[in-house]
């Protein structure tokens, strides 16, 4: 039986010894709790500082349409989403009851203007009669009381005639306002657009005589206005002219550019304080602590051709304060705030592995990263999380 060298096994032990040295050596020159050191490189990227709010769309034109008229709803010649032009006949209101009014009213006309006649006829027999007793006052065959009689007469038939000329002004006054009200039964659309909201069913009785009744809306989708509401804290830096854009849950990814139109100077009061002469600006509470957030209303519109928005779409709306393109960024992260406030302090890992500190200027914010002014490199690296460093 042929036995094996030992040469080998001398060889594998003596591999095996080195390695258990080199082990022990190397622990031993590192130091006993050493931490780990997170860091993040400063690099060139786009930067956007902007405000953000919620927001809601709305038509920017629109119009609803009521009656003036009281009475049943004979036909509705349109349904929601239907596309109108001006002049389109849009509702036609049972008109009997204008009718009638409008008939009686021709009728009293017609009777005043024979009382007129009549009165007419009485006056110029009362003027002939004033001659007669004038010729006869002359030749003395006649008293003057008789005169005096005439006279009086005569006037009395002419007020009346002035009588009746009023109340047939008055009378066609009446007829031009119920030929009004005739014409109301019968609705108009009053602009192009789209039916966006009936209110109204046919066969439905409106009154018209404490307050209009609506029956439908008509808007315009293009252009559409989005209300935003930017609290108290952020509507300083939102300014009329400002580039902003929104983005919508059912376009995705899609956006919508736009700038400020109009921001209005006093919230809208809560619907529980309208009607209260000392009520306070809309505030949203916040917690059951008490503190409220003011909202303000920023518009801004927006063209619509292919009618992607709609309305009452809820919209997250980005206020854009500043831009900078390829500029040096760093994370907020790995910056701590300095007295100045101009400037930050960074923790910057040096090439042989030391920790410095050093004072940052920066400029625009996006809330996660931050524009590099002056103070750092492209490259060089930030500490996150570790003590601050001595010097720089």
């Amino acid at each position: 039986m042929r036995r094996t060298s030992p040469l080998p096994r001398r060889l594998l032990l003596g591999a095996l010894s080195l390695l258990a040295l080199g082990t022990l050596l190397a622990w031993k020159t590192l130091p006993l709790g050493a931490p780990s050191l997170s860091t993040v490189p400063v690099t060139r990227a786009d930067i956007e500082s902007s405000v953000t709010a919620l927001g809601t769309l709305q038509p920017r034109r629109y119009v609803d349409v009521g009656a003036q008229a009281s009475g049943q709803i004979r036909t509705l010649h349109v349904e929601a989403g239907d596309q109108v032009k001006k002049g389109q006949l849009l509702v036609e209101i049972d008109p009997s009851t204008q009718q009638a009014r409008l008939d009686a009213g021709r009728y009293s006309i017609e009777n005043l203007k024979a009382q007129l006649a009549e009165q007419r006829a009485q006056h110029l027999l009362a003027q002939q009669q004033v001659k007669r007793q004038q010729d006869l006052a002359r030749a003395g065959a006649t008293r003057e009381e008789d005169v005096q009689r005439a006279q009086a007469e005569l006037k009395v038939t002419q007020a009346r005639i002035d009588m009746y000329q009023a109340q047939i002004l008055q009378a066609q006054a009446s007829l031009r306002s119920d030929e009004a009200e005739l014409g109301y039964t019968r609705i108009y659309a009053p602009m192009d657009g789209t039916v966006v909201a009936v209110d109204a069913r046919e066969g439905q009785t409106l009154n018209a005589q404490q307050q209009t009744p609506l029956i439908l809306r008509i808007a315009r989708l293009s252009p559409m206005t989005v209300w935003a509401q930017v609290s108290e804290a952020d509507i300083g830096q939102v300014k009329p002219g400002m580039t902003a854009y929104f983005t919508t849950l059912a376009g995705g990814k899609r956006r919508w550019t736009s700038t400020v139109r109009q921001l209005l100077p006093i919230p809208p009061k809560p619907l529980d304080q309208s009607s209260q002469g000392g009520g306070s600006p809309t505030s949203a509470s916040s917690g059951s602590t008490g503190s409220k957030v003011v909202q303000y209303t920023v518009l801004l519109d927006v063209e619509n051709p292919d009618g992607a928005l709609m309305a009452e779409m809820t919209t997250q709306v980005f206020f854009v304060a500043g831009q900078a393109r390829q500029v040096l960024t760093a994370p907020l992260a790995a910056l701590d705030d300095a007295p100045d406030d101009s400037l930050r302090l960074a923790q910057v890992l040096n090439p042989d592995g030391k920790v410095e500190q050093r004072q940052v200027r920066t400029g625009l914010s996006d809330r996660l990263r931050v524009q590099i002014l002056d103070g750092l490199r492209e490259g060089e690296h930030l500490v996150i999380g570790a003590p601050r460093a001595s010097g720089g």
